[in-house]
């Protein structure tokens, strides 16, 4: 048997209610069963999230379940499985989206033509009955440029900006390379270290166009929902892109686009952190302070000035805290 096409990496916790659809719709995507490898795992889920997994990857020839009697972290489950991956190419996928029919054909066949060392796309975020089309932030289609040269302007979107690991497909030669890795260990915002060290590589990339990734939103298990103890790793795995940078040869030429992105994530976390526990929310105020602390005095204040005014007042407190009074 020949060498699979795409390898899909599928972590997933308690998604019973959801998984089945994703599973279904990559069953969709090559004429060829063969061309798709499934690697899934089933991170402690309570519910049938295993049984659903473990029913779908017999109808695929190349198929691995992975069990974790514990939950690890969605982080190293997808570390888990890219130990996994067979063929060319990869990708992640998360067990309450879904793919359109041929989108993996598309994105393999595109990666091949392109010879980029990864792909990006939109996707179509789903709210109940609502769609939106979100655009990767990369001002031109179909052209193949260097990883690190779409990470500034600083104030605008860009491509740092959006971390999303399933919004696209990846060369094997990531994984060789060292750079397909999360942060062992994160509950959330893994993928905001990650995508700073893929885009500081001297990776090759182009965003292209395919059938869609839906991102569904709104799911009360989903760690963009919760308001739990997981959320404050936010602080560590933003830390963790700032010690990126500041290791980068170019480090002041991108010092200013990662704290200006710290503390706009920081203002909208300290907003979400209203509804949090009292002491939650309290060590989530102190990993920001610990996280802004570490930033350059000179490049937060400028950083400061490119906030909206609603920013610059949620984050005043923490600012003063952490040193960077005026």
């Amino acid at each position: 048997m020949r060498s699979p096409l795409v390898t899909v990496i599928l972590p997933a916790k308690d998604a019973g209610a959801y998984i089945a659809t994703t599973l279904e719709t990559l069953t969709r995507q090559f004429d060829d069963p063969a061309a798709l490898k499934l690697v899934a795992i089933d991170d402690g889920s309570g519910d049938d999230t295993g049984a659903l997994m473990r029913r779908y990857a017999d109808r695929f020839p190349r198929a691995e379940v992975i069990r974790n009697d514990s939950a690890r972290g969605l982080a190293s489950a997808r570390n888990q499985g890219l130990a996994h991956v067979e063929g060319d190419a990869f990708c992640f996928l998360d067990g309450d989206d879904w793919m359109q029919p041929q989108r993996l054909a598309v994105l393999a066949r595109r990666l091949r033509e392109l010879d980029a060392d990864f792909l990006r796309t939109d996707h179509v975020t789903v709210t109940d009955a609502d769609r939106a089309l979100v655009r990767a932030p990369h001002p031109w289609r179909e052209t193949v440029v260097a990883a690190r040269d779409a990470i500034l302007p600083q104030t605008e979107t860009t491509m740092v900006d959006y971390p999303f690991a399933w919004a696209g497909i990846f060369d094997r030669r990531i994984i060789d390379r060292g750079l397909a890795a999360f942060p062992e260990g994160l509950h959330t915002a893994e993928d905001r270290p990650w995508i700073w060290r893929l885009h500081l590589s001297d990776a090759s990339f182009a965003v292209v166009d395919a059938p869609a990734l839906l991102y569904r939103r709104g799911v009360s298990t989903s760690l963009t929902q919760v308001r739990d103890r997981r959320q404050l790793d936010f602080a560590r795995a933003m830390a963790e892109a700032v010690a990126i940078v500041e290791a980068d040869a170019e480090a002041a030429r991108f010092l200013p686009k990662i704290t200006f992105s710290s503390l706009a994530l920081s203002s909208h976390h300290l907003v979400r952190a209203r509804r949090m526990p009292r002491a939650l929310r309290g060590e989530m105020r102190a990993g920001i302070v610990e996280l802004l602390r570490a930033l350059p005095h000179a490049e937060v204040r400028a950083a400061v000035r490119g906030l909206s005014g609603p920013r610059r007042r949620v984050l005043a407190r923490v600012l003063r805290r952490a040193g960077h009074g005026s």
